[in-house]
């Protein structure tokens, strides 16, 4: 049967129909057997709206095959873009709904804000050739790129001297250049004092605002080199040490910041007496400034006897190093009694060697020992060791009494027996609590023949037997 041609109404949109291919329009379409086909053209991914839907042939936009008919709107619309005002000398850009809608050309609008730039303050107002100079697609969106001018000729402060950043949003707003804006406080160098005034940043900034050191030096050199005495004594070049921010008069140091406070006689010392060599690293050891005093120190020659060099041992920050104290005598004698009394007087004891000083009684006085008669300690041969019967508050009272303590050799039948000879009945002088009876009772058969001693089965002719049964040295 032959084919016949189709009758479509201009009401309805025409539908291009080809084997393999899509369908155009969504409307009915005539079979030949005059039933009517219908194409939703929306699951092609273009749907038909606005001034789309009244297209009568699918040719008007379809040229050739449906397949290859592109969605941009350029491929439809390049004789609109050609003839529109400016498109193609300021190179718009070619996607057509940026700007238009789908019902007509006119009243064409473009929201700013949908792009990566939203348009605010002065900038709305602004004509778009004035950014778009180069063409709508890959404009930059620094700041510089188009205020690069007014970048250059700021001068308060001047921009290019200073190294300002070209990021301009990081003082201005999009409504003014002026008022500009800039916490300086972010940056860690709070501007307070005479900094407050300054209006220049190229005044500090030399170069780059990005490469400036904090440090007062790298601004103050001028002033530091200029003053008194500041580099011929090594100054710190840290000018906050001394000087505030409001004028450089008036500068004080506060030395009890330091590791080293002064007091007593370092308060009033000229700093240069300690700081020879400078301001930093100035040694806080005593022998670092004071070894000449040590050396020539002879009560006690210091050197000779070896005392420690750390002079705090013993002496205060006050003048003339007097009094001097030595806080741990304890560690090797205690100073105790009539001894504490004669602590500031070294040399008493010590008689210049404070190194083999000795720490026995006798070391001191074997003088006193030898001349005590009452009794006579050299010839009775008293122990050396003066505390067993005298302490260190004074010699008398002793607290030795041989008599009421021990065995009467002051009294009764050995009184003045002994002949003032400790050494008679105590043979060992390294042990006084041993004793000899038998040195003086030494005729053993007598006594074994005395009454009393032979009606005991226990006799024994022993010295702690005769003390046993004569502990106050009588008969009975």
């Amino acid at each position: 049967m032959p084919a016949m041609p189709l009758s479509i109404p201009h009401r309805r949109i025409l539908t291009m129909w080809l084997p393999g291919s899509l369908f155009f329009a969504s409307h009915a379409i005539p079979r030949l057997d005059g039933s009517h086909h219908h194409f939703n053209h929306a699951t092609t991914g273009f749907t038909l709206n606005g001034a789309h839907t009244s297209i009568v042939q699918c040719s008007d936009c379809h040229k050739g095959s449906v397949v290859t008919t592109q969605p941009a709107c350029i491929f439809c619309h390049q004789v609109q873009y050609d003839n529109a005002k400016d498109h193609k000398t300021r190179l718009y850009p070619t996607d057509c709904k940026m700007c238009h809608s789908e019902n007509n050309w006119l009243n064409a609008s473009f929201n700013h804000s949908t792009t990566t730039f939203p348009l605010t303050g002065a900038h709305a107002t602004t004509l778009c050739e004035n950014c778009h100079i180069t063409g709508f697609t890959g404009t930059p969106t620094d700041c510089n790129f188009c205020h690069s001018s007014k970048y250059t000729s700021a001068q308060i402060p001047g921009h290019v001297a200073a190294g300002l950043p070209v990021l301009c949003s990081a003082c201005h707003n999009t409504t003014a250049w002026k008022p500009s804006s800039f916490n300086h406080n972010t940056t860690g160098f709070v501007l307070s004092g005479g900094h407050s005034v300054i209006v220049q940043c190229s005044d500090c900034h030399k170069g780059s605002v990005l490469t400036t050191q904090p440090e007062c030096i790298s601004c103050h050199q001028v002033q530091y080199d200029g003053a008194k005495d500041h580099k011929t004594q090594m100054y710190p070049t840290d000018c906050k040490m001394c000087h505030t921010f409001n004028n450089w008069l008036n500068a004080s140091f506060n030395h009890s910041t330091t590791a080293f406070p002064l007091t007593g006689v370092h308060a009033t010392t000229l700093c240069s007496k300690c700081h020879s060599a400078g301001y930093t690293n100035t040694p806080t050891a005593c022998v670092s400034c004071h070894q000449a005093n040590y050396s020539a120190t002879t009560n006690p020659n210091h050197t000779s006897i070896g005392i420690s060099v750390n002079c705090g041992d013993c002496h205060t920050t006050n003048a003339g190093w007097m009094p001097a104290t030595f806080a741990i005598h304890g560690n090797y004698w205690v100073l105790a009694g009539a001894h504490s009394a004669i602590a500031t007087n070294c040399a008493l004891c010590h008689k210049g060697n404070y190194i083999t000083t000795p720490n026995t009684c006798e070391g001191c006085h074997l003088t006193k020992y030898n001349a005590t008669t009452n009794p006579k300690h050299s010839a009775a041969q008293f122990p050396t060791d003066c505390e067993v019967c005298h302490t260190v508050v004074a010699w008398k009272p002793s607290t030795y009494n041989h008599d009421a303590q021990y065995f009467p050799i002051y009294s009764g039948k050995h009184k003045e027996a002994w002949g003032q000879q400790c050494s008679i009945c105590h043979t060992n002088a390294a042990n006084y609590s041993v004793f000899n009876c038998l040195s003086c009772h030494n005729n053993p058969s007598e006594l074994a023949n005395y009454d009393k001693h032979k009606a005991r089965a226990d006799y024994r002719y022993t010295s702690l037997a005769c003390y046993t049964c004569h502990p106050r040295g009588s008969k009975n």
